[in-house]
């Protein structure tokens, strides 16, 4: 049973997470990288089939290679598209010193087992749980979701050690956040009620 204080917590950690894009630069022990995988585990997960594997990477000149690999296949992707932002984001991929990771210490991967049809969402749900742990113990952490780009690159799926019946889900990047803006806000739900 949870306690009101630990609701509060919880409620708390959920509302103040926000995705970190600057790291100081700082190792982080196994020990917490550990205890996040661990509360990612907890997720939720159809059938009960915990179909998630994961790639711890503190290798910074193999975040770098991965890096440089997507970084070009992003430009060319998104350099046709009018939206806000994309301008600056367009800059920052032609930029050789920009990282995808934003220099954070340690990528995890998150990979789906193929043959499982709820992996997707499953593994999400684990790295969401990952996310907020973090948070928690006070590290922060990013989606990269154009890391995915990774997939198409064999010779970095055998450095990455990802196995062949899996894919990558949710690259993740972990680190203490250097000091940080405020938080966006957030627009109100739409919320249709049926009574």
């Amino acid at each position: 049973m949870v306690t009101d204080t630990e609701a509060i917590g919880i409620f708390s950690v959920i509302r103040e997470r926000r995705s970190v894009r600057d790291y100081v630069d700082r190792d982080l022990p196994d020990e917490a990288l550990r205890a996040i995988i661990a509360a990612g585990v907890q997720a939720p997960n159809a059938l009960g089939l915990q179909p998630w594997r994961f790639v711890v990477v503190k290798d910074r000149s193999l975040m770098r290679r991965a890096s440089d690999y997507c970084k070009p296949i992003l430009a060319e992707k998104i350099g046709g598209e009018p939206r806000p932002g994309v301008e600056n984001f367009l800059m920052a991929l032609k930029d050789p010193e920009y990282s995808i990771f934003y220099n954070a210490p340690a990528l995890v991967l998150v990979l789906g087992a193929r043959e499982v049809v709820s992996s997707a969402i499953d593994c999400a749900l684990c790295a969401e749980n990952m996310m907020l742990a973090a948070w928690a113990i006070g590290i922060g952490s990013c989606w990269v979701g154009s890391a995915a780009l990774i997939q198409q690159n064999p010779d970095l799926l055998r450095a990455l050690k990802v196995p062949d019946d899996h894919r990558i889900v949710a690259p993740l990047i972990f680190g203490y956040p250097a000091p940080l803006q405020p938080k966006p806000g957030r627009r109100e739900p739409q919320i249709t009620w049926i009574p």
